[in-house]
């Protein structure tokens, strides 16, 4: 059974850091596309980054360019999402999901607030 587990979100204020983890089972991570997407009130789900699979190349939206690194660990079957100089505009539900698929995690929430 797939299953994405994510963590790592909370309270923090502008430019502040989290880490968010993806927890997988029921697959090897490293064996396909994954992806960050999220979701801010009132909003619909926003593309965030994208690992592919094997050698691990990344894409990044626009917004999060630079800010953001999304990464894997092979060993922990886990995806990251490492978020630096974060804005209010970043406060959304966070979701990892696998690539052209219908699986998504239940979401961890990310709140950038003074």
């Amino acid at each position: 059974e797939v299953q994405l587990v994510e963590s790592g979100g909370g309270l923090v204020q502008p430019g502040g850091s989290l880490r968010l983890s993806c927890a997988a089972s029921g697959f090897t991570v490293s064996s396909y596309a994954m992806r960050w997407v999220r979701q801010a009130p009132g909003k619909g789900l926003e593309w965030v980054s994208t690992i592919n699979s094997g050698a691990g190349s990344t894409t990044y939206a626009a917004s999060v360019k630079g800010r953001f690194t999304i990464s894997r660990d092979n060993a922990k079957n886990t995806l990251y999402l490492q978020m630096n100089s974060l804005k209010p505009e970043d406060t959304a539900v966070y979701y990892c999901t696998i690539s052209a698929s219908p699986y998504r995690g239940q979401g961890t929430q990310v709140t950038v607030s003074s």
